[in-house]
């Protein structure tokens, strides 16, 4: 367990909100996937989003990173992003981790996070053309940055020439979220990390989003694994049925008794 994560003194409790939600619905015709939800998340802070299948989890996330067409309002960092397209938002640093791992399976482990890095690895025809070398160096400090990077998400280097198939499904987990934060990410969303994960793998985990608490990265995740949840989060959101059903720290989500008759309960 992690106390920093259940203080309400803790510091990130009193920074403005890294992302903020308001007024969040969308619909699919004349089905209301999501209606009227509201939340933030502050830098260092991980924010849990919980509910039963059908709850509208997902739906919140494409909305917040505007997948799907929706009312309401999201700012990041004070500045409203309402309009702005989902690659104009990971430019900003809000970046998503989706709940299946996708993978370039022709590349290794070390390629995929290359390519990630896009410009920052691969320098542009004519530069490659005019500057071969300086096109060489640049790609080879990529490299050395994705090396890096991976180690620091878990990653270990025996796996970097991996094709992404070929490396343990724990570590697949670990390889997905080190691909949405990429270079940097000051938002970060993750849809099920702890999905299909136990013993070490769990332990993994718990530790890269503490880890990633501590450097200032406001997170939001939507997960199952209740004990996890209630190790790590700062605050919850449980949605149901589309609407928000309950909002605060763990502890007062594990009093609600409205939470237990629509989810805790039945997650035993």
């Amino acid at each position: 367990m992690h106390s920093d994560a259940m203080n309400p003194t803790n510091a990130t409790a009193t920074a403005p909100p890294a992302l903020r939600v308001e007024g969040l619905g969308v619909r699919y015709g004349a089905l209301v996937a999501l209606d009227g939800v509201g939340w933030e998340v502050a830098p260092g802070e991980l924010l849990g989003i919980i509910g039963p299948n059908g709850a509208g989890k997902s739906s919140c996330y494409d909305a917040v990173t505007a997948m799907v067409r929706r009312g309401g309002r999201v700012s990041l960092h004070g500045r409203d992003v309402t309009a702005v397209p989902p690659y104009g938002l990971a430019g900003l640093g809000l970046k998503r981790a989706f709940q299946q791992n996708a993978f370039f399976d022709d590349l290794s482990v070390l390629g995929n996070f290359v390519a990630v890095l896009g410009a920052r690895a691969h320098a542009g025809l004519w530069s490659s053309v005019l500057n071969p070398v300086g096109a060489a160096r640049r790609r080879g400090e990529a490299e050395d940055f994705a090396a890096r990077q991976l180690v620091r998400f878990g990653i270990p280097a025996l796996y970097h020439a991996m094709s992404p198939k070929e490396i343990p499904y724990g570590v697949q987990r670990m390889l997905s979220i080190a691909l949405a934060y990429g270079a940097g990410a000051s938002v970060l969303l993750l849809d099920e990390p702890a999905a299909g994960l136990g013993g070490e793998d769990m332990a993994a985990l718990v530790a890269l989003l503490s880890a990633l608490k501590r450097e200032g990265v406001a997170l939001v995740v939507i997960e199952h694994h209740m004990e996890l949840i209630m190790a790590v989060a700062d605050r919850i959101c449980v949605l149901d049925l589309g609407r928000q059903l309950a909002y605060g720290t763990p502890a007062e989500i594990q009093r609600d008794p409205r939470v237990r008759e629509a989810y805790l309960g039945k997650a035993q």
